[in-house]
């Protein structure tokens, strides 16, 4: 039977818009104590503005926005729960201004479609410095299945990206440019950033220039660190030198024994 983070990486999930000061909302209101059904409650009577309609669908949609929102700061798949408890205590600790980078790790690791639809937009960044939404929907497909569904939520997420500020609209319709670009220096963020990458992939190890060169990441840039830095902070991470000049920064395993336990 595939464990729950197995299946995570070849789900999508996300299929509303997820808009930066919800997030910030729900990690707030479970920051102050509250327990989860509070934290429920108080986003719908929030955010229900943005959704009030006598459309069943819309009111939907606000069900649906809200276990996102859930899922991602409040009831993360079980493996997560270290990163998430690390992330709420950035969240409590830093300056706003460095909270998007915590919520997009958060949310690429709990969401790796996330992630997924980041890294073509990083990379077409990188090729073009514009992304028109059909050139990403055609690589995500070719990742993710030929479905009508994939495409709808890549532009779901190209909208959020927006929302954050890291994508920019253009005059022309579903082209963009970028938006934002952060510098994050803090060493213990950057190695929390990395522990959440690698939870968005399956064999758990990545080479370190990999990860630090990551589009997936496109918004950030990340300071040089070596791997023996990375895990005198983080003690969820572990390196294994690759030949001369690489090493691989992995999960530890005790962090890759209790993802493989799932919910238990």
């Amino acid at each position: 039977m595939s464990s729950q983070p197995s299946r995570r990486y070849n789900q999508i999930g996300l299929d509303r818009l997820v808009r930066l000061k919800w997030l910030e909302r729900t990690a707030y209101l479970f920051l102050a104590q509250n327990k989860a059904t509070a934290v429920k409650t108080a986003l719908q009577e929030d955010l229900q503005g943005a959704f009030r309609s006598n459309n069943i669908k819309i009111r939907g949609s606000l069900d649906k926005t809200i276990t996102i929102l859930m899922r991602i700061w409040v009831r993360p798949p079980y493996d997560l729960h270290p990163l998430q408890r690390e992330g709420l205590k950035f969240l409590s600790l830093l300056p706003r201004e460095d909270h998007i980078a915590v919520h997009w790790g958060m949310a690429m690791a709990v969401y790796p479609f996330w992630g997924a639809v980041a890294a073509h937009v990083g990379r077409l960044l990188r090729l073009q410095g514009t992304i028109a939404a059909n050139q990403v929907q055609r690589r995500v497909r070719e990742q993710y299945g030929e479905r009508e569904t994939v495409s709808r939520r890549v532009r779901y997420v190209l909208r959020s990206f927006v929302d954050w500020k890291v994508l920019k609209e253009t005059s022309e319709k579903g082209i963009y440019t970028a938006g934002l670009s952060l510098a994050v220096e803090n060493v213990a963020l950057i190695a929390w950033l990395v522990e959440a990458f690698l939870h968005t992939h399956p064999n758990g190890s990545v080479a370190l220039r990999t990860v630090l060169d990551s589009t997936s990441l496109f918004p950030f840039r990340l300071s040089p660190i070596s791997a023996v830095h990375l895990t005198a902070v983080s003690g969820r991470l572990d390196v294994l030198r690759h030949g001369l000049d690489q090493d691989l920064i992995m999960l530890r395993t005790e962090s890759r024994q209790a993802a493989k336990g799932g919910g238990s």
